[in-house]
């Protein structure tokens, strides 16, 4: 009678697969920073859009890259994650770089555009040749490592469509710095720095993770011919 209570109490308990994987919410989190991490990252940028708009480009650089290290020190004296400090201090202070060495307040946006070019058609490539790099990021950040998803048809196609989605949401908003960097709008260039920011990044990635919890609860994967 206690070995029935035990077997009949088994299925209450969630398997195993289930409990690799985080919520949507801890995974947000993780790749956002947090509410945080997402007013750190965005302060150097107001600085300097603000600074710049009062007085001149070179104390506005200087105010912006000081506040990115001060945040740096900051969460490393509180011994914090630093990983976003750190991409946001690079971002800036390549930016500031090259905005010193021009004397061209726009010029500090250029790499953000740069990158963000680059890391869009990056997207499309990769999902033109049926190695989705939202599926190989996928399996880095949250799977741990494995890549079972490539054995599966279903999860290939989502991942590739998901590619696609980032992609061209990425090219778009780049797209529009790019117009407002030709253009010399450089206040409203900073604006869209801001809003392009992590709004479209936070809604990509919900989309994604849901997405994918969704297709790999659905059905168990099938293998590819030959696989």
């Amino acid at each position: 009678m206690t070995t029935g209570q035990h077997r009949a109490a088994q299925p209450e308990i969630d398997p195993p697969d289930d409990e690799r994987l985080p919520t949507i919410a801890e995974q947000m989190a993780d790749q956002l920073g947090g509410w945080r991490g997402l007013v750190e990252s965005s302060i150097p940028v107001v600085v300097f859009v603000l600074a710049n708009i009062i007085g001149e480009l070179r104390p506005a650089v200087i105010a912006s890259v000081s506040v990115a290290v001060l945040i740096a020190g900051l969460r490393l004296a509180q011994r914090r994650p630093i990983r976003h400090a750190v991409n946001g201090l690079f971002g800036v202070g390549v930016g500031a770089a090259i905005a010193w060495r021009t004397g061209d307040e726009r010029d500090f946006y250029l790499p953000g555009i740069l990158y963000g070019i680059g890391y869009g058609v990056a997207l499309l490539i990769s999902a033109a040749i049926r190695q989705p790099l939202v599926g190989w990021i996928w399996s880095v950040l949250v799977a741990k490592g494995r890549s079972e998803w490539r054995a599966d048809p279903k999860l290939v196609r989502t991942f590739t469509q998901l590619t696609v989605l980032w992609g061209v949401v990425w090219l778009a908003k780049v797209g529009v710095q790019a117009g407002l960097y030709l253009a010399h709008q450089d206040t409203a260039l900073g604006v869209a720095r801001l809003a392009l920011g992590y709004p479209p990044y936070a809604l990509l990635l919900l989309i994604t993770v849901w997405t994918v919890r969704r297709v790999t609860r659905e059905s168990p994967p099938t293998p590819l011919p030959g696989a």
